[in-house]
């Protein structure tokens, strides 16, 4: 509750003022464009109030923000870098000009100039003429609009029924369920509004508001007729409605300037008006607020790095980063709805999976007290709803994208000292149940194969098998992600005393192994993860994921990025990479422009590094582990200079709740957290002069000389004043007490690190040893074109038979009408289908009325495609022919995905192209055909 606190009192004048304006380098619009999908809007560090504006563009706008398109309201609750699908935009206002007879037509304005934005301000100039600015407290936010003389009524239009749409059509667009609002006599308006589903698919959840006007208005309630219609059902002075459609009210002024205070709450509307009036109390001014935020941005985060560097476009990098990657989590303590706790309560985690590498390790140092609280938090989610999230969003859990890596942010938190309030006995109880109990299926429409909404769902292939077969989406990368976890455990459970448990998961640590195909090749290189089935590794591309989603072996990154994802297990990764040499080799090769074809890279100079996505987060560093450190300063440094400005469009992918900016600040530091160990990977400081405050008064003093654009290799190192060969320090060297660094850099490499290589804690064999020693031979699984081509044939020629026993019995049984009927609904569509390498084929696709195929699970006699109708949604390529109407929605330019009946998992082959549809009443199937990689589709979600 520390940091909640430490707004409060900043709000009451508590809090002694930073002397330093450090927020005047912020830029709150980086970030913005080009899928960064910062939040640009007003807001406290880890603010429960996200104040911003929504716009309607025809695609998703994740943050409520774009550059362009209409505005639509300006709502209290946002998310800031995300993708997947938008939450929240909810409790909004949107200012209109004259005589409104239907509040809900024309809902809308144009922008007519470029927004303001600085920190804790915000500024929108309409195309109607009306300006809005902004401004937030922690749980209160400040509306301040001006309106144009002479061109009508000003009117502000209170829409409960607000939500951000999405238009991917995934099954996850948030809904408006429902909710009341009433205006009481004194023209203060209070109510609350339902809402469910979004990214993390979230069950019903409730937001109470509470808003006041500083000038007198005349008002009307409105309802709907329907959730998506412009049909007013009611329009009148009610002062209170309820409705289950649209819903909201309409005030109308006799000024030109209006200013609204607004409160939220998850407890109730009481609460929700305490929140704007101990916050925001009436006669505030809008320059009072920007100042109070302001000052709180200097003082709580800005201030505890600082540097003498000049350059302008360094600063805005360096305190950009830092506002944007203390936005999320949100902190709600005391707004918990579900249960009575003394713990601090977080929400808004999105994800863990994006910012357990760089932003947690970061917040540790930045925000010990916060940073402890959230541990806390997540360790209390897990006592009274039975698993941590790994990611959370209106006080629900989901989707978890890989592993359980709430157990990372606890094991780093361990292994780095922090102890004060967190409970660690429950906290590993919480680290266990993820590591054993298999958490119910959640039905995701994205992968129904296990859950996605918390613990591990492949949980029973794991502890069975020690791989993750096919059967389980992401199979590959969950292992990856598992391992680590188990680790994390390990770690835990080793400083706890439990030393059972400590050896059972360092040996599951090392099950990545399994994956591990010495015969797999890619570019002269030998030995990457693969797909594994109960009949041995399955053959795979390791420059290809295929679309890389929730239902593929690999979630967001190739097999070659997670073929160098075993941090914990470094030696063993370098020893079955061919030696330090060849791991050497591997590594440049991953920055190599051109040699990526899958399309994932294109804006990257098609390398397999892609600077955009998390799993490659770590591999630029990895050079230190083979005494070639020079190599890391220089990767990192090119992917920072090259792939971050300070810019609408300065990120190289989704800020991810400020993971991609974290990232930078690390390499700005010159230093890199090898998350669950002790160890720090040295890079490079961009700065002359570097202060980190660390909390206690306790400090980081980093210094260079000799440094510049061009001159950025380290020549030499002292710790604390000593001289250090080692490219790599610990927790305990710099940051439990404080410390220095103090760095000479120079233009060319130069061989420093001559001390051992960082610590590899989870191996047991050295970096040279023989891949022989390390891997238990596994078969290649066969491939299914020759393998069941007998069984094929059999059930071919089953099929056959029974086909003619029916159309016998039928002729004898039913009359000519009937045998009429009957052949229309079991009419097969016949589908051309083009493949480059090996011409024209056809498949059969049976459709029955009344019959379901689960998807093609163990149908007997009968053969499935899977197809995207045109136009359709990705997530209906989980679809199978089940219906006529199924049928009737194949045509030319769909893209199909061949699938036999008898296979467990339907939807693994590549796709292909609908050359030509026709229908026939052959009951003849097609000799089954895998197609060529050349005809595959790639669809990248975070795109």
């Amino acid at each position: 509750m520390y940091l909640y606190t430490a707004l409060f009192g900043l709000m009451t004048g508590v809090v002694a003022q930073s002397t330093v304006d450090y927020s005047q380098h912020v830029l709150t619009s980086n970030g913005e464009a080009s899928g960064g999908n910062t939040f640009p809007g007003v807001s406290l560090p880890f603010g429960m109030v996200k104040l911003g504006p929504d716009m309607f563009t025809g695609s998703d706008s994740y943050s409520g923000a774009a550059l362009r398109g209409n505005f639509t309201g300006f709502s209290m609750m946002h998310e800031s870098g995300t993708g997947g699908s938008p939450k929240y935009g909810v409790v909004s206002q949107m200012p209109i000009l004259g005589n409104i007879t239907n509040p809900l037509v024309n809902l809308n304005d144009t922008r007519a100039s470029a927004d303001i934005t600085s920190v804790g301000y915000y500024k929108a100039s309409l195309g109607s003429n009306i300006t809005v600015e902004l401004g937030a407290t922690s749980r209160a936010g400040f509306y301040q609009y001006t309106f144009p003389e002479g061109r009508g009524t000003p009117n502000v239009v209170v829409d409960v029924s607000h939500v951000l749409p999405s238009y991917r059509k995934q099954g996850l667009s948030q809904n408006y369920l429902g909710g009341n609002i009433t205006v009481l006599e004194d023209g203060h308006y209070e109510g609350s509004g339902d809402y469910n589903n979004g990214w993390n698919m979230a069950p019903d959840w409730r937001i109470y508001f509470c808003g006041y006007f500083e000038s007198p208005a005349t008002t009307k309630t409105f309802t709907g007729t329907s959730l998506n219609g412009s049909a007013v059902a009611s329009y009148d002075t009610e002062r209170s409605a309820s409705s289950k459609t649209r819903l909201g009210a309409v005030f109308s002024f006799n000024t030109t300037t209006v200013v609204s205070r607004v409160g939220i709450s998850f407890m109730s509307s009481a609460q929700a008006c305490e929140n704007v009036n101990s916050q925001i109390p009436s006669g505030t001014t809008l320059s009072t607020l920007t100042n109070d935020a302001k000052n709180v941005w200097n003082t709580e985060v800005l201030s505890k790095v600082t540097t003498t560097e000049t350059n302008k476009t360094n600063l805005q990098l360096l305190y950009s980063s830092l506002y944007f990657m203390h936005l999320l989590p949100s902190n709600r303590t005391g707004e918990n709805p579900l249960w009575i706790s003394s713990e601090p309560y977080y929400d808004d985690t999105f994800t863990t999976w994006d910012l357990f590498r760089c932003t947690f390790s970061l917040l540790h140092i930045l925000q010990p007290v916060a940073y402890e609280e959230y541990i806390r938090s997540l360790i209390d989610i897990f006592r009274f709803e039975g698993y941590m999230p790994d990611a959370r969003s209106s006080n629900f859990n989901g989707a978890i994208q890989g592993g359980t890596n709430s157990d990372n942010v606890l094991a780093d938190a361990y292994v780095k000292g922090v102890r004060g309030a967190v409970n660690w006995t429950t906290g590993y109880q919480a680290m266990v149940k993820d590591a054993e109990v298999t958490p119910a299926n959640n039905n995701d429409p994205r992968d129904n194969s296990s859950s996605t909404k918390e613990g591990r769902g492949a949980l029973p292939d794991w502890l069975q098998h020690g791989y993750i077969t096919p059967k389980y989406g992401r199979s590959v990368s969950r292992a990856v992600e598992y391992s680590f976890n188990d680790f994390s455990l390990y770690q835990v459970a080793t400083g706890l005393g439990i030393k059972d448990d400590a050896m059972k998961y360092l040996k599951r640590s090392r099950y990545w192994v399994n994956h591990w195909n010495p015969n797999a090749t890619s570019l002269g290189f030998n030995g990457f993860l693969v797909p594994r089935s109960a009949l041995g590794f399955i053959k795979q591309d390791p420059l290809s994921c295929g679309g890389c989603y929730w239902g593929d072996a690999y979630y967001e990154a190739l097999p070659w990025e997670y073929s160098f994802n075993m941090h914990h297990d470094m030696n063993t990764l370098i020893a079955l990479s061919g030696g330090p040499s060849t791991f050497v080799n591997r590594l440049d090769t991953m920055f190599k422009p051109g040699i990526n074809t899958s399309g994932r890279s294109s804006a990257f100079n098609n390398t397999i590094f892609n600077p955009g996505n998390e799993p490659s987060f770590t591999t630029p560093y990895l050079y230190n582990y083979v005494g070639r450190q020079d190599l890391s300063v220089m990767q990192s440094r090119y992917i920072a200079k090259s792939y971050y400005s300070p810019t609408p469009g300065g990120l190289p992918g989704n800020s991810d709740a400020g993971a991609m900016e974290s990232w930078l600040i690390w390499n700005m530091l010159g230093l890199y957290p090898m998350v669950g160990q002790t160890t720090f990977l040295i890079g490079s400081p961009w700065f002359a002069n570097t202060t980190i405050q660390l909390g206690g008064g306790k400090t980081l003093a980093m210094t260079t000389v000799n440094g510049s654009e061009s001159s950025f290799y380290v020549q030499s190192l002292k710790v604390n004043g000593k001289p250090w060969n080692q490219s790599w320090l610990t927790w305990n060297d710099v940051f439990a007490n404080g410390g220095t660094m103090d760095f000479v850099l120079g233009s060319q490499p130069s061989n420093w690190t001559t001390g051992p290589a960082p610590p590899s804690p989870a191996s047991m064999v050295s970096d040279t040893a023989d891949p022989n020693s390390i891997l238990t031979p596994v078969p290649t699984a066969p491939d299914p074109k020759s393998h069941n081509g007998f069984e094929r044939e059999r059930k071919k020629a089953m099929m056959r038979m029974v086909a003619f026993v029916i159309l016998a019995i039928t002729v004898v049984t039913i009359s000519c009408a009937g045998i009429w009927h009957w052949r229309k609904r079991n009419a097969t569509t016949k589908v051309d289908i083009v493949d480059q390498e090996k011409g024209p084929k056809q498949a059969d696709v049976s459709a029955r009325e009344n019959e379901s195929s689960s998807k093609g699970y163990k149908q007997n006699l009968m053969r499935w495609i899977r197809w995207i109708p045109n136009g359709a949604p990705k997530r209906d390529l989980n679809r199978s022919i089940t219906t006529k109407n199924d049928v009737g929605s194949i045509s030319e330019d769909t893209m199909v995905d061949m699938k036999d009946s008898d296979n467990q998992s339907p939807g693994k082959a590549p796709m292909i192209k609908v050359k030509g549809v026709h229908e026939t009443s052959s009951e003849e199937a097609l000799e089954p055909w895998t197609p060529s990689g050349t005809n595959r589709r790639t669809f990248d979600e975070r795109s």
